[in-house]
């Protein structure tokens, strides 16, 4: 066993505070001072990295659960990052930025929010290697619900990064350009991604040490899990343990109400309603594709709207309506300049046939 670190706290919440906002700190020097969009997501994922590898090396314990924790956050931040990392080569620029990246404070409070997003969603793991909770007995790895979590965590590392590829690999074809992505797991969700990220924050935290017992594997939903719950971890480490789920619902209010579904449901809809690229298509595909929770869309398509809402989680704020939200002046025009258009061609159609009649 390695010597314990203490560093500042015996929870190290203030020690990955500061390496957090260090870290993110000297990237947006960077990205901002060269205008560089390259490094942004880059920084967001590797940070958790570097969290996990500092709290589990400053632990001195390096219990099985501990390792698998943190391999489990590492693994996940390694790929977010790389894959985001790729990707923002090949497009070039982030389109997110365009009205932030010349304005010091706007582009400032991302990256203050990125950093609040990386010491949060971190916290189930940083507090997992701290002294305060490492100084306590664990039972063996290899429980029912330690099992569950690396089930939890494998289905949803799977949905994550293959449904990226997907959409990456459809995007990428000309022959695609603006067309519904609906194949391999978008056929069951839209955002396969999105579950994927949400199951492995939770999986995540069902390892924390537990003890078989008959309700052991009420899986996602299954929220005490920490080893406060059988009696393990005492006193204020008790209650740290709880608090760390925050980490996960944090990331899942941020995917469904700030900036996942909502900025891509009802304006990506809107978008494509106002274009016309592909709206029928994609209106379809809304109808009979679960948002979130992947289901057969044979079944989902004809389910009661009710159900769609609540179950399903298609909340009213992600539904576009065309007569509420649609800017109806750029229909029109769109409209009118596919009349022009189409007159053109039927004009040049006539010109040609009179041609050829001559």
């Amino acid at each position: 066993m390695m010597a314990v670190v203490h560093a500042l706290d015996d929870y190290y919440l203030a020690i990955t505070l500061l390496i957090t906002i260090a870290y993110q700190l000297f990237f947006f020097s960077i990205a901002f001072s060269l205008k560089f969009d390259k490094l942004t997501d880059f920084a967001g994922g590797t940070n958790f990295v570097v969290l996990a590898i500092i709290t589990l090396a400053f632990s001195g314990h390096h219990h099985a659960r501990q390792i698998v924790c943190s391999l489990f956050i590492m693994l996940w931040g390694a790929r977010l990052s790389g894959f985001l990392l790729f990707r923002i080569i090949k497009t070039g620029k982030d389109d997110r930025f365009d009205d932030k990246r010349d304005k010091f404070w706007s582009f400032l409070g991302f990256w203050v929010f990125q950093m609040i997003w990386v010491w949060i969603v971190s916290l189930p793991v940083t507090i997992l290697n701290s002294p305060n909770v490492t100084k306590f007995n664990q039972p063996a790895f290899g429980t029912g619900r330690d099992i569950a979590g690396v089930i939890l965590f494998a289905i949803g590392f799977i949905l994550e990064s293959v449904s990226d590829i997907q959409k990456y690999q459809f995007r990428s074809k000309p022959e695609n350009k603006g067309k519904v992505c609906d194949i391999g797991f978008f056929t069951w969700t839209r955002h396969p991604n999105y579950f994927g990220e949400i199951i492995i924050q939770f999986g995540e935290y069902l390892l924390p040490a537990s003890r078989d017992r008959a309700n052991g594997l009420l899986a996602i939903f299954m929220i005490a899990v920490s080893p406060s719950a059988y009696g393990y971890v005492t006193g204020g480490a008790f209650s740290a343990q709880y608090a760390a789920i925050l980490g996960a619902f944090f990331l899942t209010l941020l995917l469904m109400f700030v900036s996942g579904l909502t900025l891509q449901e009802r304006p990506g809809a809107k978008k494509r309603y106002e274009s016309g690229n592909h709206w029928e298509s994609f209106s379809r595909y809304t109808k009979r594709t679960s948002i979130l929770i992947p289901f057969p869309p044979q079944l989902y398509e004809p389910m009661p709207t009710i159900l769609k809402r609540t179950l399903f989680l298609e909340f009213p704020i992600y539904v576009f309506d065309p007569a509420k939200h649609a800017d109806q002046s750029k229909v029109r025009d769109r409209e009118a300049e596919e009349g022009n258009s189409d007159r053109r061609q039927d004009e040049q159609g006539g010109q040609d046939g009179h041609t050829n009649g001559q």
